[in-house]
C-alpha cells in the first residue's frame, strides 16, 4: 500500500501482533509477559490515536472543510476504546484472566471494525485530499513508535 496513510495501515498490523502476544500470555498465565506485551500494545495504540487525532484528522478537515463524518466517528470510537484499555489495565493488575479476556474480546471486535473503516474509507479519503504532503507524512512517521 502506498500513500500518506500507508504507515498508519502498517502500524495497525504492528499493534495487532502485540495484542495477540498479550492474549496468549494471559491464556498461559504468564502475567509478566502479558503486562509487557500489553504495555507495548497500549502505548502503540494510544500513539496511533494521537497521530490521527492531532495530525492526520485536523489536516484532512482543513483540506476538505469536512468537520463531521468519518474523522468525527473515528474520534468517538477512540474514546470508547480508551475506556476498554482502562478495564484491561485493571484486569492485568489484578491478574484476572476472565476480566482481561472479556474486555479484550470486546476491544478486538471494535478494533477490527474500526481499522476496516479507516483502511477502506477514511485513509483513502485522506490520501486523495492530502496527496503529496511530504511534511505531513514525516510528522506521522516520526510520531509512531517503531
Amino acid at each position: 500500500m502506498s500513500g500518506l496513510t500507508s504507515v498508519l495501515h502498517d502500524h495497525h498490523k504492528h499493534c495487532d501482533g502485540d495484542f495477540a502476544l498479550a492474549e496468549e500470555a494471559v491464556r498461559q498465565g504468564d502475567w509478566a509477559a502479558a503486562a509487557a506485551a500489553w504495555g507495548r500494545f497500549r502505548d502503540g495504540l494510544l500513539a496511533h490515536f494521537g497521530v490521527e487525532e492531532e495530525v492526520l484528522f485536523p489536516a484532512f478537515e482543513q483540506a476538505t472543510g469536512m468537520v463531521s463524518g468519518p474523522p468525527k466517528i473515528m474520534r468517538q470510537e477512540h474514546t470508547q476504546m480508551r475506556g476498554l484499555l482502562g478495564q484491561i489495565d485493571a484486569a492485568l493488575v489484578q491478574r484476572e484472566a476472565s476480566g482481561f479476556e472479556g474486555a479484550a474480546g470486546t476491544l478486538l471486535v471494535m478494533l477490527q471494525q474500526h481499522n476496516m473503516k479507516e483502511e477502506n474509507i477514511l485513509y483513502p479519503m485522506c490520501d486523495r485530499a492530502l496527496q503529496g504532503d511530504e511534511g505531513l507524512r514525516r510528522r506521522i512517521e516520526t510520531a509512531l513508535p517503531a
